[in-house]
């Protein structure tokens, strides 16, 4: 599972590819309490183990989408 946060003041955003047996709905949970308020430090483990930190107030959005694997670069048939 793959998760874009935008984050205010940068044109960049943060891109994390979770484990492959990453619950969704505890992700869901852990992100809807950041945006709430409930979290001051939105907390989440990438597929390698490395934690990312990135503080509440700082979120402007959040994406969550299906796993990159099948991204393909050049021409396919």
């Amino acid at each position: 599972m793959d998760v874009h946060i935008g984050v205010t003041d940068t044109p960049k955003e943060i891109d994390i590819e979770l484990a492959p047996d990453a619950d969704s709905a505890s992700v869901k949970e852990e992100i809807e309490a950041a945006l709430t308020g409930k979290q001051p430090v939105l907390w989440l483990t990438d597929r390698r183990g490395r934690m990312v930190a990135v503080p509440s107030q700082k979120i402007a959005y959040i994406e969550v989408g299906a796993e990159a694997g099948d991204r393909r670069i050049g021409f396919v048939n």
